[in-house]
C-alpha cells in the first residue's frame, strides 16, 4: 500500500462521520484491517484514544447511523479541482 493510501486511510478513520463501511469501499480494506494499521502507524496513545472514541459510536457505521457508505464527501462540499480547496460561506 503506498503512503498516500496510507495516510488518507487514518484520515478517514480519524473522522468521526466517516464509516468504516466507506473505507472499505474505496480502498478495500475491512474494519479489523483499518483498526490493525491504526495501531501499527499510530503512537501507543493516540492509537488508545482513537479506539476510546471509535468504539461504539454510530457513525463509524453506516447500518447503525442510517447513512449511505457509497457517498464520501458532504452535500455541502463542492467539488474540488486544480488543488484548490472550496470553501463554505
Amino acid at each position: 500500500m503506498e503512503s498516500i493510501d496510507t495516510d488518507r486511510i487514518i484520515e478517514m478513520a480519524w473522522e468521526d462521520r466517516t464509516p468504516f463501511e466507506a473505507i472499505k469501499k474505496q480502498f478495500g480494506i475491512q474494519e479489523q484491517d483499518v483498526i490493525i494499521l491504526m495501531r501499527k502507524e499510530l503512537k501507543t496513545s493516540s492509537f488508545h484514544l482513537w479506539r476510546k472514541r471509535v468504539t461504539g459510536r454510530k457513525t463509524k457505521h453506516a447500518k447503525k447511523y442510517g447513512i449511505d457508505a457509497e457517498k464520501f464527501k458532504c452535500d455541502l462540499q463542492r467539488t474540488i479541482t486544480q488543488n484548490k480547496i472550496s470553501k463554505r460561506r
